[in-house]
């Protein structure tokens, strides 16, 4: 692991996804490195190597046990919701979006976001961590991995705008088709909840997507962490035939914030559903 890779958000972002890597190559019950261990193996400090641990106790990933050590949790029940229809349009969700990024960097894209996006652990990707607001408020933090080579030249300002599909499709011909997303709840970590401007420990969402192509390339790897107190999902499922219905005008895909898919592209999605603000 590179140890030299500037940025508080990227190395944490890069800790917790080597223990990540390691949680996934185990089985459930399995043991991984002691706290001590990992920072010797990764190279980096023990609160930053605690903060990913934490964070993945948290989740549901790895569970602590007093005097034993840390262990693979067992595999989550997963419920899948499917929409009769597979069409997705992303309506613009209430209030003024912004950004403001907190880390914009080009780094290799290692083992595991070189797994998701099909591309060798060598090869250049682009990485942005940014806080997403709604009328000034903070409401989410996104880590984006991109393939660099679909966006050569992007820059911090298009970002800031929100709008990278768009950038994809007019600058880079590269339009986007299909995403494939999970969403768990969790709990945000102090560096988070200082972010959010919300306690330690607070209920989250957390969105995990892949976004591929007309062709069925990867494009882009992202996690996002939603406020809890601040948004709610509501699932549409349909359960036989009926009439056309207008879409709803409010709200935004779970994970997919406005700006993105603003331009009335139609994205495939194995579940459909919106994430509101609360007022």
């Amino acid at each position: 692991m590179d140890t030299d890779v500037p940025g508080t958000v990227l190395k944490r972002e890069r800790t917790r996804d080597a223990v990540l890597e390691l949680i996934e190559s185990r089985s459930p019950g399995d043991a991984i490195p002691s706290e001590r261990a990992l920072c010797a193996l990764l190279g980096v400090s023990r609160p930053t190597v605690r903060a990913a641990v934490d964070e993945l106790v948290a989740a549901g990933l790895l569970v602590r046990e007093h005097g034993r050590g840390m262990f693979v949790a067992p595999a989550k029940i997963t419920q899948e919701l499917v929409a009769g229809d597979r069409a997705l349009s992303v309506p613009q969700a209430a209030g003024a979006w912004s950004s403001r990024l907190l880390e914009f960097t080009t780094l290799q894209a290692g083992a595991r976001v070189g797994r998701k996006l099909r591309m060798s652990p060598a090869a250049e990707i682009v990485y942005v961590a940014r806080l997403r607001l709604v009328d000034g408020a903070p409401m989410a933090i996104e880590h984006l991995h991109i393939r660099a080579e679909l966006v050569p030249g992007l820059s911090a300002q298009e970002l800031e705008s929100g709008d990278l599909y768009e950038h994809l499709r007019a600058t880079h011909g590269v339009h986007v088709h299909e995403a494939v997303q999970a969403i768990e709840p969790t709990v945000v970590t102090r560096a988070e909840a200082g972010l959010l401007d919300v306690p330690e420990l607070s209920p989250a969402l957390l969105f995990e997507r892949l976004t591929s192509d007309t062709t069925g390339r990867p494009v882009e790897y992202v996690h996002s962490l939603y406020r809890g107190d601040r948004y709610r999902i509501v699932s549409r499922l349909a359960l036989g035939p009926a009439a056309e219905v207008a879409p709803d005008l409010e709200g935004h895909h779970p994970g997919i914030p406005p700006g993105d898919f603003a331009h009335g592209d139609a994205i495939a999605s194995s579940t459909r559903g919106d994430i509101q603000a609360a007022g």
